[in-house]
């Protein structure tokens, strides 16, 4: 019996750890990089807290380097699917019943141990296994991750404070229910914090989960899941399984029992998944929450009294952090010609002094892309746009494949505002830009808003308020988040609710109550304390 009225602690967000010279945590980091680079591990799938093994296995490897083997991982088939499910929904029946506190505690308990003990280790998997530099790794992994765990937390909490109004005689009530059946959680390999985020907000509202990771980031996957199992979540809340997309996908997608897909991907793969669930919507228990983040073709807009150096600087950041695999990432500009030699001429400096390289050395910017195939689609863009008579590579262009994936920051400029790589997502450090008369600024907010399908993230860089207005009013559509006199990157928890619609996804903003509000399924209760005994009313006696 529980008697009290509890109170999650209201978040702040993580401070970020600088991994200056001759820190503590640098020397641990470093400490815990040679030690998972050393040691191969096997990873096995997590199915009602046992670890299974199959006979199908893959292999987890660096992308800067990537003949170096983390790990072998086991991959999941159709009969370990189907032990995820009944795992999943026979665990349903006592997570639900659990108290909501004690799935509080489970996933603070969770943020401290990464904010403490697991940190370097959990940041170390990131950095090794999608070549992330120390920085991005520890936004994502340990930042964003712990914000995310408390966040949901304290969301959940005022989500439940939310009730109905009462009248005398009557007391109305709502129930926050988790949803009828299980969740299927299929999570990109660019964001540790969203692979955790995915699987754990709905678990944290009393659902059991179903949690296929990016086959390109099983590795650090694998650390968060058992972050979670350190933090005490019970066998069969997350179930844990690795393996090739359009088989798993398939056979968990028409499921009767399935009440909802958490993803993050790309926009096809999301399309299918809709598409699969409408063909089958006549067999499900319920209808089916569809929540998902996609695609972005990011853009910047420049008027002409933008600060140039400001302007360069959000260019660089947001188009090449990260290899520029980041949804949200930088990938179109559109530069007044009176500002654009200044630009183009500060960004040529400061990719000149950019290494590109290994994790392990902290004084790289840029490593490598995820894998094989990502590297062959970034470099197909790359060489259309040499070959075009519509566009010029200004810098970079180059590539190589020897050791890792690498991919030099490039810029392309065109003569066409419609250009293929103004248009497509590209997925990596490619950024194009279009060069238009400072006098054309409104005609370029329109051309911006219609050119891609896309709306996840934009901004607007410009000292006249009036230009300010004038974009934020056209370009009200064109972004989830839309920044001012900012690189469209690097959303926070709690203060830059993240996510986009148009092609982008359904903006259910990651990391805010209006997620978690997806996760659950209210039911309404009146309770009458003097019920009426006669029925009639009183309009029927008659004058």
């Amino acid at each position: 019996m529980y008697e009290g009225k509890y109170n999650v602690p209201k978040p702040i967000n993580e401070p970020i750890l600088g991994y200056l010279p001759g820190s503590e945590e640098k020397k641990e980091l470093k400490e815990k990089l040679l030690e998972l680079k050393n040691e191969k591990i096997t990873i096995p799938l997590i199915i009602d807290g046992k670890e299974i093994t199959t006979e199908k296995t893959a292999n987890s490897v660096m992308p800067h380097n990537h003949q170096h083997i983390l790990a072998e991982y086991y991959q999941a088939g159709t009969e370990e699917v189907k032990l995820a499910i009944n795992a999943a929904l026979n665990a349903k029946k006592e997570w639900e019943k659990i108290n909501w506190i004690d799935r509080a505690a489970i996933f603070l308990k969770a943020a401290d141990l990464l904010a403490g003990p697991y940190r370097s280790t959990i940041n170390a998997a990131t950095m090794l296994d999608v070549s992330k530099n120390v920085y991005q790794a520890e936004i994502d992994a340990a930042c964003e991750l712990i914000d995310m765990l408390r966040f949901n937390a304290y969301f959940m909490q005022k989500i439940y404070e939310n009730q109905p109004i009462s009248v005398r005689g009557q007391w109305n009530r709502l129930t926050y229910r988790p949803l009828e059946g299980f969740v299927l959680a299929i999570t990109p390999f660019n964001f540790v914090s969203i692979a955790g985020n995915l699987p754990s907000a709905p678990a944290i509202m009393g659902n059991t989960i179903v949690w296929k990771p990016a086959s390109s980031a099983v590795y650090s996957a694998y650390y968060v899941m058992r972050l979670f199992e350190e933090a005490g979540l019970p066998p069969g809340v997350i179930n844990f399984i690795p393996g090739p997309g359009t088989i798993l996908g398939k056979e968990i997608l028409i499921h009767p029992d399935l009440a909802g897909v958490h993803f993050t991907g790309s926009t096809g793969t999301f399309r299918w998944i809709w598409k699969t669930i409408g063909e089958n919507i006549a067999n499900y228990r319920s209808y089916p929450r569809i929540i998902g983040e996609t695609g972005g073709k990011d853009f910047v807009v420049a008027h002409s009294s933008a600060n140039a150096e400001e302007l360069a600087t959000a260019l660089i950041r947001g188009s090449f952090e990260y290899q520029g695999q980041k949804c949200s990432a930088a990938s179109r500009a559109y530069i007044p010609e009176s500002l654009w030699e200044e630009v183009i001429g500060r960004m040529k400096d400061a990719i000149e002094e950019i290494q590109i390289g290994d994790v392990e050395d902290f004084r790289i910017f840029m490593n490598a892309v995820i894998d094989k195939s990502a590297f062959k689609s970034i470099v197909e863009y790359i060489e259309y746009a040499k070959t075009s008579s519509d566009a010029e590579i200004i810098t970079g262009g180059t590539y190589d494949d020897t050791t890792g994936y690498f991919i030099d920051p490039t810029i392309i400029k065109t003569t066409n505002p419609k250009f293929k790589t103004m248009q497509e997502e590209i997925f990596g450090p490619v950024l194009t830009c279009y060069v238009y008369p400072d006098n054309e600024f409104e005609s370029i907010l329109n051309l911006c808003n219609e050119t891609s399908p896309f709306a996840l993230t934009g901004a607007i860089f410009a000292k006249d308020r009036k230009a300010i207005v004038q974009a934020d009013k056209i370009l009200t559509y064109s972004a989830g988040n839309f920044y001012i006199n900012d690189k469209p990157t690097g959303a926070v928890i709690g203060q830059q609710p993240f996510g986009g619609a148009r092609a982008s996804g359904t903006n259910d903003k990651a990391g805010s109550y209006l997620n978690l509000l997806r996760w659950t399924s209210p039911r309404t209760t009146k309770e009458n304390f003097v019920p009426p005994r006669d029925y009639k009313y009183p309009f029927m006696v008659e004058e």
